[in-house]
């Protein structure tokens, strides 16, 4: 099977965490959450005096042991290198970008595809966003818990502390947008479908 050279991977990537991070900058500048180690850090943004950089860095640390053991030397790397890059692009975009105005939900809607987006790169170049997402894949292999379910189970969870934190109908647009993210990766990311690795 045909492997992705180094300066492909760095490419793809580097236009993974592009797309993640204005994603995420809708998602902040709208006050939506989010699923995965995202929506935590999200959360954490809104409890502490952490940026969202500085929570999803922090969120993603003791995640990375399963990653190297689980998933192997490569794909650990690589995570740590985009969200590394997300943590530090996030933060930094509003230097370089000003959205004054925006339709709520055009940018639940976007901000969901432009993530999904990043997602579906990092996945088809040996990466993802870390966290949650090895935790799950970690519990299946020990027949603790379906992936799946751990995954709808922690995004059940931060909707449930949303409803806390936010206006209902920013929750709901919240849930559009986590729509939006899921629809993209349940469309393209199929077995077979990419051969490249």
């Amino acid at each position: 099977m045909q492997r992705h050279s180094f300066f492909e991977d760095i490419i793809a990537l580097f236009t993974a965490c592009v797309f993640v991070s204005l994603g995420v900058y809708l998602f902040k500048m709208c006050g939506f959450l989010t699923g995965g180690t995202a929506g935590i850090a999200l959360i954490l943004t809104k409890l502490t005096m952490l940026s969202f950089g500085q929570a999803f860095f922090l969120v993603n640390l003791p995640f990375y042991y399963l990653a190297w053991t689980r998933m192997g030397k490569r794909f650990t790397l690589n995570t740590f290198v985009t969200v590394t890059v997300v943590s530090f692009v996030s933060d930094w975009l509003p230097a370089v970008i000003t959205i004054s105005s925006v339709n709520r939900v055009f940018a639940a809607i976007a901000a969901g595809l432009l993530v999904g987006m990043g997602i579906l790169i990092m996945f088809r170049h040996v990466s993802s966003l870390g966290g949650l997402g090895v935790l799950g894949k970690y519990l299946q292999e020990r027949e603790i818990m379906n992936a799946g379910r751990f995954m709808m189970a922690v995004d059940v969870c931060i909707v449930t502390v949303g409803y806390f934190l936010v206006p209902f109908d920013v929750l709901l647009l919240s849930i559009l947008g986590a729509i939006a993210l899921n629809v993209v990766i349940a469309i393209n990311h199929k077995p077979g479908r990419y051969q490249i690795t």
